[in-house]
């Protein structure tokens, strides 16, 4: 296997920084004038972006995005899934003017017909009866983390160490060294101890899940059927069915979150691989870019609510702490169905999953060629590499995996050169518009980086 030479990658870096800045003047400036920002950015994660400054939007359409610079970029970031139907979808467009200009109301406090036949479609494609709306999955997890502790009446979680579910204050949780739920490196200011809320187990670990659910006191176990924020996952095979059989041996529920996994198909993961969720938390992707998110519960866990919401327990009306004023708005619910009857079809996901597993193949070629001790993974229409081999198969081993000056010099040797990546990470997601001559451009990107790399 091929070893890095540090040097020559510090050297490579510093070469691609360079160019960055000269290729990005108005940018700069722009990230330079923003005093009034905290971080200087809208939100302080876009600081993620390699190079000492974001790139500022200029305009975006399909796959293709143009910062004020001019510069018009491949886009495999897609807003991390929450542009998995493209940028600006004309069909998602036409419904949202329909509700602004023609219709009219974008928050009015009452419903509309479309929200059932979001509700009706959410239903078929992931096999929960009934649903309810949030503006985010952060949202969408927060309220139905809720629900499970009311049905059930035990106060903590179970979570995957490294898993994502937005800012959800349980699931920013790791394992220390004796095994303790702790907040994970970096947590801003968490409210309580993790081990008061929170139970916390690697990724395939079937043994260490079955252990803390013995315990009796885990309303819910909140997973991503594959880890994601962290690289790519994957569940050995028959885990799901393991864990939904250990769950039902202690009276708990099982919340899976698609909003990172919604790339498997059109039912996420949950369909896609047969899981049998109490929960179901879905975001980003189902309004076309518009906030969205939605969550699914079954007909017993509807029930469970429903008694104790009768018997005075909760309140799901007013003040209970679940919903918002703006959760379920007209406007978002026009954009889910518009996205989900006219853009994120059915018929969608096969030609987005061919071209991921072209892109997967034309990463795990230029590794091979050049004896990296690297890996792709794939998930559905979203492929990632990560600097090690064999994939890591649970959330530590994939953050320990994680290597600063590799991620930064490939994003910024493809963004120097036409082609984003998302940030957080090097994951590439594909949606109807991109084409095979994108991910050929990465593959050439790709490849041309790594030989620079073992040059030297």
């Amino acid at each position: 296997m091929t070893v890095i030479n540090r040097s020559r990658l510090e050297e490579l870096i510093a070469r691609e920084r360079a160019l960055y800045v000269r290729r990005h003047p108005r940018s700069a400036a722009h990230y330079s004038d923003a005093r009034n920002l905290f971080g200087r950015v809208p939100m302080t994660w876009m600081n993620k972006w390699p190079g000492g400054f974001p790139l500022y939007l200029a305009g975006a359409r399909g796959n293709r995005i143009t910062d004020v610079d001019g510069i018009e970029y491949v886009d495999f970031a897609l807003g991390d899934t929450g542009a998995m139907a493209g940028h600006s979808p004309a069909e998602t467009v036409a419904a949202l003017r329909q509700r602004l200009e023609a219709a009219g109301g974008i928050t009015t406090m009452l419903p509309t017909a479309d929200a059932q036949w979001v509700g009706a479609e959410l239903a078929r494609r992931f096999g929960l009866p009934l649903w309810s709306f949030a503006l985010t999955a952060t949202d969408a997890n927060r309220w139905a983390i809720r629900l499970a502790r009311l049905v059930t009446r035990r106060p903590r979680i179970l979570v995957f160490a490294y898993c994502y579910h937005g800012s959800v204050d349980e699931t920013v949780a790791v394992l220390d060294a004796q095994g303790k739920a702790v907040a994970r490196p970096g947590n801003v200011a968490p409210p309580v101890a993790l081990d008061v809320t929170t139970r916390v187990v690697e990724f395939n670990d079937l043994a260490g899940l079955r252990r803390e659910l013995a315990f009796g006191d885990v309303a819910a176990v909140l997973a991503e059927p594959a880890l994601t924020n962290i690289g790519i996952v994957l569940p050995l095979p028959g885990y799901w069915d393991a864990v939904r059989a250990a769950c039902d041996a202690t009276g708990t529920l099982l919340m899976i979150d698609e909003t990172h996994t919604i790339s498997a198909g059109p039912g996420g993961a949950t369909t896609a691989w047969g899981l049998q969720p109490d929960i179901v938390v879905i975001g980003k992707s189902i309004g076309g870019g518009i906030p969205s998110g939605a969550y699914g519960i079954s007909d017993k866990v509807a029930r469970e609510v429903e008694q104790r919401t009768a018997d005075g327990t909760a309140d799901l009306v007013d003040v209970g702490g679940v919903g918002g004023t703006l959760a379920g708005n007209a406007l978002s619910v026009s954009a889910m169905r518009a996205t989900l009857e006219h853009v994120l079809t059915d018929d969608t996901w096969p030609p987005m999953i061919a071209l991921a597993t072209e892109f997967r193949a034309g990463v795990d070629a230029a590794i091979a060629h050049h004896k990296l001790p690297w890996s792709c993974t794939q998930l559905g229409c979203r492929a990632e590499y990560r600097f090690v081999a064999p994939a890591p198969l649970n959330g530590s081993a994939s953050a320990a995996a994680a290597d600063a000056g590799l991620e930064e010099y490939f994003h910024l040797y493809t963004a120097n050169r036409g082609v984003l990546i998302t940030p957080f990470h090097n994951m590439a997601l594909m949606c109807r518009d991109t084409k095979h001559a994108d991910v050929e451009l990465h593959t050439e990107l790709f490849a041309a980086a790594c030989a620079d790399l073992v040059a030297g």
